[in-house]
């Protein structure tokens, strides 16, 4: 199973997750909470990132369970 990060995204008067370049949601929910719970869970299945959409349209958080180096790489300025 290829790594794909999961989206948390609004739905109607619900929400969704969607798999990364998919068009079709995985599954529908009618919380938020909801949703993030069952995203998660997938993306730290597939070691991947988890973007979670806010209310209003925007990505308000990302969790990634991926290789991510520990501790970070200083960035060079």
């Amino acid at each position: 199973m290829a790594k794909k990060n999961q989206y948390v995204v609004k739905n109607g008067d619900g929400w969704g997750v969607r798999g990364e370049g998919n068009s079709k949601l995985t599954k529908s929910f009618n919380t938020q909470k909801q949703a993030i719970d069952y995203g998660r869970s997938i993306a730290k299945n597939q070691h991947s990132e988890l973007k979670i959409q806010g209310k209003n349209g925007r990505f308000r958080d990302s969790d990634s369970y991926g290789n991510d180096p520990y501790p970070p790489k200083d960035k060079k300025h």
